[in-house]
């Protein structure tokens, strides 16, 4: 494990800005967030807003991915940045029930390793009273998939609009604390995930090879006397 000579070294926390139309609430709050993790003591904070990351829609070649190769030098730029994270925290709205096609996109751009083993957070908001919570529900099926460590505490900015003040600091205390929560678990979780990637990983399930079947079960099932529980019961 590297250190700076009196503990761990920071994990890179990337805080991933998921939605890049004109005028988005997150614009209200994102400074907050970065505050609160650089404040926190337990990251080196990266910020990846995907306004600045001209991504293609996914149609990366099978080949290329089997070759680990990319169509594009953003593409290659995105993953090579991705590559050196600890840990994510994603913040995006909720559109028709899910997460924006533009964050969609972006993670279906993270090829092979480098996301795999590493903790996912999550920051949802919407204009309503949900909070983004059905987004972040399919943010947790996205992360999986790519082999990432969802976090079950998610914090959740119901009706963004009124939820911060004129100086960008949420109106209800509680959603601090959410935040904190957050933070907290994510710095658990990536240290905990860190250690274990450097003490070696396993690979991923289409390397694997296929092993034959050990055999007969060991204890053999027996017979029901009756009186007790039917099969399936």
């Amino acid at each position: 494990m590297a250190t700076n000579g009196q503990g761990p070294a920071p994990l890179e926390l990337q805080i991933v800005v998921g939605s890049t139309r004109p005028g988005r609430a997150s614009d209200l709050f994102v400074p907050w967030l970065v505050d609160r993790a650089e404040r926190h003591g337990r990251f080196a904070v990266r910020l990846l807003d995907l306004r600045d990351w001209d991504l293609p829609m996914f149609a990366e070649p099978t080949e290329s991915l089997v070759a680990g190769a990319f169509t594009t030098p953003t593409v290659a730029r995105w993953n090579e940045t991705l590559a050196t994270g600890d840990a994510y925290l994603f913040v995006f709205p909720e559109y028709n029930h899910s997460v924006p096609g533009v964050l969609k996109n972006a993670v279906d751009h993270a090829l092979g390793p480098r996301v795999r083993n590493k903790p996912a957070g999550f920051v949802g908001y919407s204009g309503g009273p949900i909070g983004g919570a059905r987004a972040v529900e399919h943010m947790v099926g996205i992360t999986v998939e790519r082999e990432m460590a969802p976090l079950r505490n998610a914090v959740l900015l119901g009706q963004v609009g009124r939820g911060f003040d004129a100086e960008g600091l949420p109106v209800d205390p509680m959603t601090d604390h959410a935040l904190a929560i957050l933070l907290d678990d994510l710095a658990w979780w990536g240290e905990a995930l860190r250690r274990a990637r450097a003490e070696g990983e396993l690979p991923p399930p289409r390397q694997r090879p296929v092993q034959s079947p050990p055999g007969p079960l060991v204890r053999a099932p027996q017979a029901s006397t009756g009186g007790g529980a039917q099969a399936g019961g």
